[in-house]
């Protein structure tokens, strides 16, 4: 769920940029075994910090805490990928600081817990980097406010009619992807209030996608059983009316993650995905870098956070469904892009007409 339209060059960059990250071996093979997960009490101290000079993030690699840390603050903008740095434990939540970190040499970096054992301010110095939660690292779903109640939505999207395209598109054959392969878990969001917006937004919990796309997808769910592993799908095909709801409801501010309806989206032509992974014999969802629609840094593809295992779940999600075709979106790591969507039309047929 994204701005597309106006990212096209930009995606076809950091896909470029991507696949030579993985031909150099920043991504997984696709049969490499996945590492472990961290334990607690290490697990606990992952996250991202900051104070008013700079951003601070702990991350967890071979079982071992790395710190990258960037001058400036924000939120928002995207992390860079600056040089890891090692922490060499010394007992009690200290750890000392490699050289050049945060520019001084042979500082202690000390960490403060809350009673459930989580991270919440680091000490370097005389400087204090205070932890910033994520929705996700509370057991919750990240939401906007929306603009608008979900009747005036609806409404406005009624009365609203689709851009009108010139050209030739090819008929569309949407197909539902449970009916190709039963085994895939759906979890889709905006058919419940389990979503962004906390509203339910489409009239039924239907995944379907252009023949050749779902063909696509089906293909990674069979490579991926051998590893125990399997997708859940969060959305794909997406009658237009609800790309206008989101943009209506979104602020602003904020409306660089949705689609403008001015344009459609790859979701509206069939051709979109979001998707992620689950524990085949639980089909419990599994832990990634960050949660499904989270509007922050975190969602982005090349995020260098969070645990070794979430990094190698995400990136292996990544390679399987490039190895099919797909392109991932530079912002968002669960949502990927079937090539040729440029060929079927802005559709807004309700799932349940389908």
């Amino acid at each position: 769920m994204v701005r597309e339209g106006l990212r096209e060059r930009t995606t076809r960059l950091f896909v470029g940029l991507g696949i030579l990250v993985w031909v150099l071996g920043g991504l997984p093979a696709l049969g490499a075994s996945l590492p472990d997960a961290p334990p607690a009490a290490l697990r606990g101290l992952v996250g991202f910090y900051e104070d008013d000079g700079g951003r601070l993030l702990l991350r967890e690699r071979d079982g071992a805490l790395e710190a990258l840390y960037e001058p400036g603050g924000g939120k928002e903008r995207p992390f860079g990928v600056p040089k890891p740095r090692s922490l060499r434990p010394l007992g009690g939540d200290r750890y000392a600081l490699a050289p050049g970190l945060t520019g001084a040499a042979g500082e202690i970096l000390t960490a403060t817990r809350d009673a459930s054992g989580r991270g919440i301010r680091c000490r370097v110095g005389r400087r204090i980097f205070r932890r910033h939660f994520f929705p996700e690292e509370l057991g919750k779903t990240f939401r906007i406010l929306p603009r608008l109640s979900l009747g005036e939505l609806r409404r406005r999207a009624d009365r609203a009619v689709p851009p009108r395209e010139a050209g030739d598109f090819l008929s569309p054959d949407l197909v539902e992807l449970v009916r190709l392969d039963p085994s895939l878990v759906l979890d889709l969001r905006y058919a419940t209030s389990n979503n962004f917006m906390g509203l339910p937004l489409y009239d039924q919990p239907r995944a379907f996608l252009q023949r050749p796309a779902a063909e696509a997808v089906v293909r990674v769910q069979r490579a991926l059983v051998p590893l125990g592993l399997g997708l859940v799908i969060h959305d794909a095909y997406r009658p237009w009316r609800v790309t206008k709801m989101f943009w209506d409801a979104t602020p602003p501010g904020q409306r660089d993650f949705v689609a403008n309806p001015a344009k459609g989206s790859r979701h509206n032509r069939g051709c979109a995905v979001d998707l992620s992974l689950v524990d085949l014999a639980t089909r419990r969802p599994l832990e990634m870098t960050s949660g499904f629609d989270e509007f922050s840094f975190r969602a982005r593809p090349d995020y260098p956070g969070g645990t070794s295992r979430q990094r190698a779940l995400r990136d292996l999600l990544r390679a399987r469904m490039e190895a099919e075709g797909f392109t991932v979106f530079p912002d968002e790591w669960w949502h990927f892009d079937y090539p040729g969507w440029q060929s079927y039309p802005l559709l807004n047929v309700p799932l349940g007409d389908l």
